[in-house]
């Protein structure tokens, strides 16, 4: 049995096992164990805050699976809620050997290796793991933060803020170019988030709604880091600018499939829905503490 312990990973992907994923004695298929450590490496590279395509298409580089093992300890079955955990165990000169663990609670029922080597797409063959990459995983493990957002003006964080923008809100949710852009962004505080390969992954902006009460507005975040903590950090640092400036509150038009995202972060609703860009909103606010 090995001494594989919860305590040993800090990256966690929870799921539950569902009935077509086991046999007729209601254990899972063997195979699908490798399922559930793929997929959960798709919320790793999540929690980097690394969109996979763009990050390794700045990285000059790919990911290929080169080997992977598991070791059987005990069965999942059908209901059971299980985390998938991972860490980076090693990084060589072109590959990175990731440990995985798959829980019940506390009880190890799978682990197991996944060994991936970076290589050039074209021809497939191995080239050095880059030193950025190398550095963001290392700080991961290490608990370093993996965005950094600034503040400023339209004049200075134009372009990211609006690659962000046009990506999410005119690309993604179709809204008019004439309803996103206006001259309000000249006036506004903006804020962008950038991973640790420098690409912008978030943005929003704060506006004066009435003496002492800040509005949030176009919050954006990239759509494969949705659920990290990158719209998080946007909302905090654009409420510790609106109590700097001395602002008491802070209200603004949520989407209503993000209503319990700032809900989470201490938002309340207010009001009856509203449709705006033809998209359900509520208004929601907040009172600022002294201090965020």
């Amino acid at each position: 049995m090995s001494d594989t312990q919860r305590h040993d990973y800090r990256f966690f992907h929870r799921l539950r096992v569902r009935w077509v994923e086991v046999d007729m004695q209601r254990i899972v298929f063997n195979a699908h164990y490798l399922m559930y450590f793929d997929t959960a490496m798709s919320d790793y590279w999540r929690a980097l805050a690394l969109p996979y395509d763009a990050s390794m298409h700045t990285l000059g580089g790919e990911l290929y699976v080169k080997k992977a093992s598991i070791e059987f300890h005990a069965s999942a079955h059908a209901d059971d809620q299980l985390d998938v955990a991972l860490k980076c165990s090693r990084i060589g000169t072109s590959s990175l050997l990731f440990t995985g663990a798959i829980f019940r609670g506390e009880e190890l029922l799978i682990s197991g290796e996944l060994i991936y080597v970076f290589a050039d797409p074209a021809t497939q063959t191995s080239k050095p793991v880059p030193t950025a990459l190398r550095d963001i995983m290392l700080g991961y493990e290490a608990f370093d933060p993996m965005v950094q957002v600034t503040i400023g003006s339209w004049q200075t964080l134009a372009g990211e803020a609006r690659q962000v923008r046009t990506e999410v809100f005119l690309e993604e949710q179709r809204i008019p170019v004439e309803m996103e852009w206006d001259e309000l962004d000249d006036v506004a505080i903006h804020a962008v988030a950038r991973n640790r390969l420098g690409l912008a992954v978030g943005t929003g902006r704060l506006l004066q709604h009435t003496p002492g009460v800040g509005r949030i507005g176009r919050m954006a975040v990239t759509r494969v880091l949705r659920g990290s903590n990158v719209g998080r950090d946007v909302l905090r640092a654009l409420m510790l600018a609106a109590t700097q400036r001395g602002d008491h509150e802070v209200v603004l038009h949520a989407q209503r499939t993000a209503q319990g995202f700032y809900a989470r972060l201490g938002f309340v609703s207010r009001g009856e829905p509203f449709e705006e860009a033809g998209i359900v909103h509520i208004e929601m606010h907040r009172t600022l503490p002294a201090t965020i």
